[in-house]
């Protein structure tokens, strides 16, 4: 196995001006207990992401919920993110942009390269997902990836979620 990143916190206040603008209490202790996220097992592949609040979603409701994390990888790296299976069978807990993308630049980005996860309530039982602080919801898998010989790009990040669209 190669080690080619490391979690971290975003800021205190990057943190708390993301709680904010997505509609959630800036409570200043949820910042305490955010959890890193973590393998389960020896063999995983993903890592765990954890709710750092407890989450109420209705059916068909969707939340941007700020992870308190940030990621920092090596050149040649993408951290993806899917559901946890659990959720997406049990719930139809999906990411509103099927496979969320984090590229290494975007750890320099203005956002501190805070990782936001927006997810949507599928229920097929049309019903209310409660879920608790804590709860594994998301997993993210490390890939490498290529480009092509003629790529020149060399524009920079500046911004932060969906900024490249």
């Amino acid at each position: 196995m190669q080690r080619i990143a490391l979690f971290e916190k975003v800021s205190k206040k990057q943190f708390l001006a993301d709680l904010q603008a997505n509609g959630f209490s800036a409570d200043k202790e949820l910042y305490e207990d955010i959890r890193f996220p973590k393998r389960a097992t020896k063999g995983s592949a993903g890592y765990d992401f954890y709710l750092p609040m407890d989450l109420t979603l209705r059916f068909e409701e969707s939340i941007r919920i700020p992870s308190g994390i940030r990621c920092k990888m090596e050149s040649g790296w993408v951290l993806t993110l899917y559901p946890r299976s659990s959720l997406g069978t049990k719930y139809q807990l999906q990411l509103d942009n099927t496979v969320g993308v984090i590229d290494a630049d975007y750890y320099h980005a203005e956002n501190e390269g805070h990782i936001l996860i927006q997810i949507t309530n599928h229920s097929l039982k049309k019903e209310t997902v409660q879920l608790k602080k804590g709860t594994a919801f998301i997993q993210g898998v490390f890939l490498p990836f290529g480009i092509t010989e003629e790529d020149e790009t060399d524009r920079r990040r500046v911004g932060g979620f969906g900024s490249t669209g």
